[in-house]
């Protein structure tokens, strides 16, 4: 399984990457689809001060573009590869979508519930290769034991659950408790709660925390590296698709979208 899966792959990242040049601005209002130029020039020609300071100068415009739309980049690229993760399970596991999503309900008020999601799942049991599967079993408990995980819950443990990001950079304290609270809810669950990080970019601060909440951290480090700290050795020695060739030998069709974004976005129209 190295090249008969790209195109499928490819395809995942690139319409999420395309969606990225349809980016206008909101300018704070809230407006769904954004403002054209020249909605974003009646909107500041009415406002006085703007008006006279000459902010509704095109450029004004094209930098509030660019600045939402690196933004939007960003989000774009981390669902398409929260998306692509799930499917590298299902093809190299033989999993189902319904096996590779995860989520769990908790109370709110007024008897009502809210579903939260983790972006995937490896449930053990369902793996009908013995080989992965038996891999992936020695994973988890080389793993939880290098975590000091009790020896009675490692036992429990029958599957690995996902956060999939293309970066952590994000000094966002509500979302980080929300990860951690998603975290001890899998270790209730029997489920060992990983952090795949598909680049380099973790702020260490970040990542000392999620380590010491018992999340396992995967991070985008490439060639000899160990499967408890690489993304990419992980997903090719652990669940037998080599990811990061496939990004490798995409590497020019994916350069050329985002190029194609850029530009669109760095216009003023």
């Amino acid at each position: 399984m190295s090249e008969e899966y790209d195109s499928r792959y490819l395809d995942i990242l690139v319409k999420c990457i395309r969606v990225c040049s349809q980016y206008k601005p909101k300018l704070g209002h809230g407006v769904t689809a954004g403002y054209t130029l020249q909605e974003f020039q009646t909107l500041y020609r009415t406002d006085p001060f703007y008006n006279w300071l000459g902010l509704d100068n095109p450029l004004m415009y094209a930098a509030h573009k660019a600045a939402g739309g690196m933004t939007s980049i960003y989000r774009q690229i981390g669902i398409g590869c929260e998306v692509l993760f799930r499917q590298v399970l299902q093809d190299a596991l033989g999993l189902t979508e319904g096996d590779v999503k995860w989520c769990y309900t908790t109370p709110r008020s007024a008897g009502r519930t809210r579903t939260l999601y983790l972006d995937a799942r490896i449930p053990v049991e369902k793996i009908e290769d013995p080989v992965r599967q038996k891999a992936i079993q020695q994973w988890i408990r080389e793993t939880a034991h290098a975590m000091d995980v009790a020896p009675r819950i490692a036992k429990s443990l029958t599957g690995i659950v996902f956060e999939i990001r293309q970066g952590y950079k994000s000094k966002d304290s509500k979302r980080q408790n929300a990860d951690i609270a998603n975290a001890a809810t899998a270790s209730t669950k029997g489920f060992l709660p990983c952090a795949g990080i598909l680049s380099l970019q973790i702020d260490q601060d970040i990542a000392l925390r999620y380590k010491n909440e018992r999340w396992v951290l995967l991070t985008g480090i490439v060639g000899d590296s160990s499967p408890h700290e690489s993304i990419y050795t992980f997903t090719k020695d652990i669940i037998g698709y080599d990811l990061a060739s496939f990004f490798e030998r995409n590497s020019t069709a994916l350069k050329e979208e985002i190029d194609k974004v850029l530009t669109a976005l760095l216009r003023a129209e």
